[in-house]
């Protein structure tokens, strides 16, 4: 069965919301920092289904995939350690309740 590039965008728009409700709904850092995943990941699907449906295939759109990858692991890796460290020093990782960096 080959599935369609609509089917591709809707599912990348479907994530890309879910992402931004993540982000402006939930309080949690940890919450935020998954909904920038999702955002993350709808920009791939829709990189990835242009590059797969061109009139022209080429692998552009998988190299900025694997770009996108590659930020998305720094970006989590230390996003987590100012999360660790914020719950290490305010014992909440509640972003309304952390007003400020200083102690």
């Amino acid at each position: 069965m080959i599935i369609s590039l609509n089917t591709y965008l809707v599912t990348g728009a479907a994530l890309f919301v879910l992402g931004l409700l993540a982000i402006i709904t939930k309080r949690n850092a940890i919450a935020v920092l998954m909904g920038v995943e999702l955002i993350l990941n709808a920009a791939n699907l829709n990189f990835v289904a242009f590059s797969r449906y061109s009139a022209d295939p080429n692998i552009n759109g998988v190299m900025i995939t694997l770009f996108i990858f590659v930020i998305a692991v720094a970006e989590a890796a230390v996003a987590l350690a100012i999360v660790l460290n914020i719950y290490r020093n305010m014992q909440t990782v509640n972003l309304d309740e952390v007003s400020s960096l200083k102690k």
